[in-house]
């Protein structure tokens, strides 16, 4: 059986080529960067699935194209009612600086054993991988022991209220289903993502006197605010200092980055300074005890400098893990094995995956692909054999 499967897959190699360089083309942009949204590529993509019991979840957005951000829901009946789900999104990220690219972003190239193309990594690869995977189980004649979801979603470059959130809400997963979403990876396929750290990010506001840069009596508040960031970095570090060796690195980080613009000239000494934090942080740790003593600290610098320092949380995310014996895993772990003859390992990542909103919600879910890590890149490319040999491994899968 899996010799025959796996020869079906190769038998679909020119049409997935194919169908990822027509996706590629369809610029799939969210409304927020201009875009019209998902829906053209989503009309391309009903028209690839015969055989199938598919679905529409549109949800409502006047911004974007017919007023819709389109969510397909695709499945095949197996032998039991459980539900593996491979879920992928059809939207993309701008194409960026295009004097940076190679090729012109929206149009597929074939080169060198690789499709480029802004979206072709991201998500390009995890749709006609999982497609044809299944498309291959049809052909091919055989009836898997899981029933198999395919989710094709809108708007997961800006926070999934219009894709997975949408499905969620309208309760189309049910209890005891699997997920497996292909958007992280590692270049040799060997690492399952299982969990991925909580992510706070901070604003803060760090009030002086703006005042000629030759009277320093007056109160700096860039001074003021470098003195609090460096004090509040040490202080984090030393508090949440736990490791946790599925991840790289293994501890929780607390990084100032972004800080807004204050004074124009060099001789005025600023009255407000705006700094932000990024922090990313063990899922040892409750997010509401590091609010907590954030707001302990900046409490005892403003007693102790007679100081005005405004804090607001701006993002605050955090997910359960997914067991490293969880049925997903193993599973997983054993059609890698079949496939590609290497033994997976499960990780953590610092990054932040559509994987959380599963999570949250109670179901057992995975990241997992074959990818060289391009998204987000001017000449971004998927590998035509990554492809190929991720769609045998979600074929196998729902046999396993």
């Amino acid at each position: 059986m899996m010799s025959k499967l796996f020869n079906t897959v190769e038998s679909f190699k020119d049409e997935i080529i194919e169908t990822l360089s027509k996706l590629v083309e369809i610029k799939a942009l969210s409304p927020e960067w201009g875009g019209e949204g998902e829906y053209d590529k989503a009309e391309y993509l009903m028209t690839k699935l015969d055989g199938f019991e598919v679905e529409r979840y549109d949800a409502k957005d006047e911004r974007a194209k017919y007023g819709i951000r389109p969510n397909i829901v695709a499945r095949l009946e197996g032998k039991n009612d459980e539900t593996i789900w491979y879920v992928s999104h059809l939207d993309v990220v701008p194409e960026g600086n295009e004097s940076l690219w190679n090729t012109p972003p929206f149009k597929a190239v074939i080169k060198d054993g690789k499709i480029y193309g802004r979206g072709s990594e991201d998500n390009g690869q995890a749709i006609v991988s999982t497609l044809y995977a299944v498309k291959s189980i049809i052909k091919a004649g055989f009836k898997p022991n899981y029933s198999i979801g395919l989710a094709f979603v809108a708007d997961e470059e800006t926070g999934s209220k219009y894709g997975i959130q949408y499905l969620l809400k309208k309760k189309v997963f049910n209890k005891g289903d699997l997920f497996v979403v292909p958007d992280a990876g590692s270049t040799n396929g060997n690492i399952i993502e299982i969990a991925e750290k909580s992510i706070l990010w901070i604003k803060f506001k760090i009030h002086g006197i703006q005042a000629h840069a030759s009277t320093p009596k007056n109160l700096n508040a860039a001074r003021r605010a470098m003195k609090f960031l460096l004090d509040l970095d040490e202080k984090l570090h030393s508090k949440f200092n736990l490791t946790n060796n599925l991840f790289n690195p293994p501890v929780s980080t607390f990084e100032p980055t972004k800080r807004e613009r204050n004074v124009d000239n060099i001789n005025t000494i600023p009255g407000l300074d705006v700094s932000y934090i990024d922090c990313r942080i063990l899922p040892n740790y409750d997010l509401d005890e590091v609010i907590n003593f954030i707001e302990d600290v900046k409490k005892f610098y403003e007693i102790r400098d007679n100081a005005k320092i405004e804090m607001e949380v701006i993002q605050k995310e955090s997910s359960p893990m997914t067991p490293e014996n969880s049925e997903v895993v193993k599973k997983l772990k054993a059609a890698i094995e079949k496939v590609r003859g290497i033994k997976a390992v499960v990780k953590g990542i610092g990054g932040n995956t559509c994987a959380a909103f599963f999570r949250k919600a109670g179901y057992e879910t995975v990241v997992w692909s074959t990818i060289d890590g391009v998204a987000h890149q001017p000449n971004e490319y998927a590998v035509i054999d990554n492809i190929m040999n991720d769609a045998k491994v979600f074929a196998i899968l729902p046999f396993i």
